[in-house]
């Protein structure tokens, strides 16, 4: 059974960075398209970013130029570089693989000052 488990949330002030990383189990992670995702309190999930197989991205309109998503297949991980915080970044993060509709259990991202 695949699993998805994330890390790197956390307190940061407006303006400054975090890394989210997601370490996936199970093998052939380089065959699938993976995504972040985040939700805020009383709002919807709504999709951060996605990186395909061949390594193509795509982002939200609202972290374009901020937030970066990269792999690393070897280590069977994703990430996502968040710089230029804002308080309105605030969510839990989700990494999500698409085949298979596999989610992980979230990671706090509070942007506060």
């Amino acid at each position: 059974q695949v699993q998805l488990v994330e890390s790197g949330g956390g307190l940061v002030q407006p303006g400054g960075s975090l890394r989210l990383s997601c370490v996936a189990s199970g093998s052939e992670f380089n065959l699938y398209a993976m995504g972040w995702y985040r939700q805020a309190p009383g709002k919807e999930r709504e999709l951060v970013a996605s990186i395909n197989s061949d390594g193509s991205t795509n982002y939200a309109n609202s972290v374009k130029g901020r937030f970066t998503i990269s792999r690393d297949n070897a280590k069977k991980t994703v990430y996502l570089q968040m710089n230029s915080l804002k308080v309105e970044d605030t969510a839990v993060y989700l990494c999500r693989r698409t085949t298979g509709n596999i989610w992980g259990q979230g990671t706090q991202v509070i942007v506060s000052s």
